[in-house]
């Protein structure tokens, strides 16, 4: 099993933010959970993001708006003289939070060259179809790489990714998943997904075949939301998903680690009373910085 930890291994996953789509603190909010940030209680998190790391070497998971503190969290990592850019970027699908920090690759900001993005095939066509996405493509700043349901990418003769379609709101693309895999552990990410009963997928047989599990945990409980209806932006509760997962060995629940909080999950916060009974109950919670050997 992985070790969750800041060692510095040859190979590992290393997290760089936790947060859903809207970041924490989110715009608007003045409730008490975005609040404790101003009063010192909490601190700001990223949206959601991993790097993948061979030795001098990292891909990128996911480009959100906080690309730019994220990569320079790869800098430290990698203990690098000179900015050093990923040798590639995965995109899980068009939701703000995965895919908008593309933009800083372009003419306005780095300019950078080529940078490979891997795509499924809705997602690349919205990129080439929507700017400023498009100008991106055109000028060469970021060069598109298509990706197949459940076809694994060879990134060196030590690590492969194979995307996994899951069901969500694909207003704009399809969303997928990905099975991260050195040659000897397997580590399952899926940030988003719809209520798990959606996937053909068996998310436990899944859990049961890998290392860890990072998995959606968006919303702790219903009535989350107070404004909003919750069945417009499904995702599984961390309580349904704590009752789906209850009958697994401790061993499998501990590979379970929870990941891509809205700024009302309890579980974002330094400490919580639901943070405490969950991983009393077995379960993980992802934090911002943490390692995970491979």
């Amino acid at each position: 099993m992985p070790v969750f930890n800041d060692a510095k291994d040859s190979i590992y996953i290393k997290i760089l933010g936790t947060a859903q789509d809207g970041g924490y603190p989110q715009i608007g909010c003045t409730k008490a959970c975005c609040m404790a940030i101003k009063q010192g209680k909490e601190t700001r998190k990223n949206v959601v993001s991993l790097g993948l790391v061979n030795k001098n070497k990292y891909w990128l998971f996911e480009a959100t708006p906080d690309i730019t503190v994220q990569l320079d969290l790869m800098q430290e990592a990698l203990k690098t003289k000179s900015f050093q850019l990923p040798e590639g970027i995965f995109i899980s699908h068009a939701h703000m939070g995965h895919y908008t920090g593309l933009q800083f690759f372009g003419r306005e900001a780095l300019g950078a060259n080529l940078i490979p993005v891997y795509t499924m095939p809705k997602m690349e066509s919205f990129l080439k179809s929507n700017g400023p996405w498009s100008q991106l493509v055109q000028l060469n700043n970021i060069s598109l790489k298509p990706i197949q349901h459940k076809q694994p990418i060879d990134l060196d003769n030590q690590l492969s990714v194979t995307p996994i379609l899951v069901p969500h709101r694909d207003e704009f693309s399809e969303t997928i998943g990905f099975m991260i895999q050195s040659q000897n552990k397997k580590v399952l990410f899926i940030p988003d997904i719809d209520k798990w009963e959606k996937w053909e997928e068996d998310i436990v047989g899944l859990i049961k075949s890998v290392d860890m599990a990072l998995i959606d945990g968006t919303f702790f409980q219903n009535g989350e939301l107070l404004n909003r209806d919750m069945t417009e932006v499904p995702h599984p509760f961390v309580e349904e998903s704590i009752k789906k997962f209850s009958q697994l060995s401790d061993k499998d629940k501990y590979k379970i680690c929870f990941i891509h909080f809205n700024h009302t999950n309890p579980l974002l916060k330094y400490h919580s009373i639901e943070k405490t009974r969950l991983k009393k109950m077995g379960f993980r919670v992802a934090e911002q910085g943490l390692t995970i050997a491979l």
